[in-house]
């Protein structure tokens, strides 16, 4: 039990240390503003600089593909449209339970606007058990719970081309009805960038070839970011503020542990830069990333983003290359993004039904192992159960 009176008196120096920041944060977006229309003015100098010096930064920098003073407006969303979406959700392993093992839940949600069809708000279960399934991932000293989240990711991806695609084929007319593929979160997969070649290759390969079923089916795919935490645009002016002939970080600037002019917005979100700039239904310019995990997308799956002005928040929305390449594509899969997030009421209600048949609570967990004793002991197996401190923990004598 938390005991509130005891951290009451450190709660006045957390407010301080939140006001200096906010201070200080509105100092970096008056600079970042500054900057931004000096860049502007030498954009295509910059961009020739940093593809230059790429492998010289010490920080990850996108590169804008459109003018950097420009907001863009958003049009209204079609009358008839489908919106697909997956999001997941687990049950974890213990050795406390009855057996050792893992559940992934995903939720699929498909939605039809404006041609009288009903929805499909579902879940798909899957249980993992097997030697393979749960000791794979020790080879690469990787733990079983961070390899569950990656299976998730690729499940989400395989389900979410599985009904998109197998909804646009059959029968033929459902091409001319714009559809949209929705997914809670980014489609970079910056986390896999760390892991040793073998285990990445088991994760990354299935998530592209689903991106690449819905390109071949022309369903825009789109990554939804809430309350992102990205610095990757307004790095791309840390290039305006280099001091030096040319931005080599390496031999220039060391580590970056100086204060250098470059640093002084280098805390400040994009998300929070763009508020100021933004007004509801508009977006910012495009831009490309450069992470290094990119570099091994295909050239049509490579990532762009921009931020959208919401109404309730900055979301940064996030397209393959080949929905960049057809702007009215691309206008529309905003559109539809822009209309999904009031019909939500700030969110996208389609990654919200998702996320809602996704999620496995209390109950959802008691069943499931409840189901799994039933079927142990019909099978034969004694002294099934919890283990005592497991049983323990559930009932308390207080």
């Amino acid at each position: 039990m938390l005991d509130l009176s005891k951290i009451a008196g450190q709660i006045p120096g957390i407010s301080q240390h939140m006001h200096k920041e906010a201070i200080a944060s509105g100092e970096r977006l008056e600079l970042a503003k500054k900057l931004q229309q000096q860049a502007a003015s030498t954009q295509a100098k910059l961009i020739a600089t940093q593809a230059d010096f790429r492998d010289r930064l010490l920080f990850a920098a996108a590169t804008p593909i459109e003018p950097l003073d420009r907001c863009f407006d958003i049009p209204i969303a079609p009358y008839s449209h489908s919106v697909f979406a997956t999001d997941g959700s687990q049950i974890s392993p213990s050795h406390h339970e009855i057996a050792y093992c893992y559940l992934i839940n995903i939720g699929q949600i498909m939605i039809h606007y404006g041609q009288s069809l009903h929805p499909v708000l579902d879940s798909v279960p899957e249980v993992f058990y097997k030697t393979e399934d749960l000791y794979v991932s020790r080879q690469w000293g990787i733990r079983l719970e961070e390899w569950m989240g990656y299976r998730r990711t690729v499940s989400e991806a395989e389900i979410l081309a599985d009904i998109a695609c197998n909804w646009v084929l059959p029968p033929g007319e459902h091409y001319d009805t714009p559809n949209l593929a929705l997914v809670d979160g980014s489609l970079i997969y910056w986390f896999l960038d760390g892991l040793p070649v073998e285990a990445r290759d088991k994760i990354l390969p299935p998530i592209l070839a689903a991106c690449e079923r819905l390109r071949a089916t022309k369903i825009p795919m789109v990554g939804y970011v809430s309350a992102s935490r990205s610095t990757e645009g307004l790095n791309f002016l840390r290039l305006q503020t280099c001091e030096h002939e040319h931005p080599n970080c390496v031999v220039n600037c060391g580590d970056l542990v100086n204060n250098y002019p470059c640093q002084k917005i280098d805390s400040l979100r994009d998300s929070t830069f763009w508020s100021s700039q933004l007004l509801p239904g508009q977006r910012s310019p495009l831009y490309r990333s450069n992470l290094r995990i990119l570099d091994l997308y295909e050239d049509a799956q490579r990532v762009y983003f921009c931020y959208v002005n919401v109404g309730t928040e900055i979301a940064r929305i996030e397209v393959p290359a080949w929905v960049v390449e057809d702007k009215d594509l691309f206008d529309r899969s905003l559109s539809i993004v822009l209309a999904q997030v009031h019909k939500g009421y700030g969110y996208p209600v389609a990654l919200a039904e998702a996320h809602n048949q996704a999620v496995v609570r209390g109950g959802d967990r008691a069943r499931f192992f409840g189901l799994l004793e039933q079927q142990l002991i019909k099978a034969g197996l004694r002294n099934v159960g919890t283990s005592y401190k497991e049983a323990r923990k559930r009932g308390s004598i207080a």
